[in-house]
């Protein structure tokens, strides 16, 4: 997949200095705001959010799923042994959809302000 970002565990760590909830929780929490989806769909979800261009690993998803279940962001909403494996399927909780809405905010603030500069600039 051309054009495509991988999100790893050192980008990560740089993202959660930079702002309290960074993107792959952003992404994560946005993914699960219609629906619960085990972790195979949110990847699936990620990446067709962002067209193509973020392909998160499967590490960088679990490493965030277990963080968010601990800070009560997410909850797993159903387990399930399917060919021999277990599949956990994952729902965002009222507090996590209070986190995404700060971030969404947050976003457009410094969206807005970044296209005011440009708009000056030309």
């Amino acid at each position: 997949m051309s054009g495509a970002c991988v999100v790893g565990r050192h980008i990560l760590r740089r993202m959660r200095r930079a702002r309290p909830t960074g993107e792959v929780t952003a992404l994560v929490l946005a993914a699960l705001a219609d629906r619960d989806r085990h972790g195979y769909a949110i990847l699936e979800e990620v990446r067709a959010m962002s067209g193509g261009r973020v392909s998160l690993g499967t590490g960088t998803l679990y490493g965030a799923l277990e963080r968010l279940t601990e800070q009560g962001w997410v909850e797993v909403s159903n387990e399930q042994v399917v060919d021999g494996r277990l599949r956990r399927s994952y729902r965002i909780t009222d507090h996590g959809r209070g986190v995404l809405a700060d971030e969404l905010a947050h976003q457009e603030r410094w969206v807005s302000a970044a296209r005011a500069r440009l708009a000056g600039a030309g």
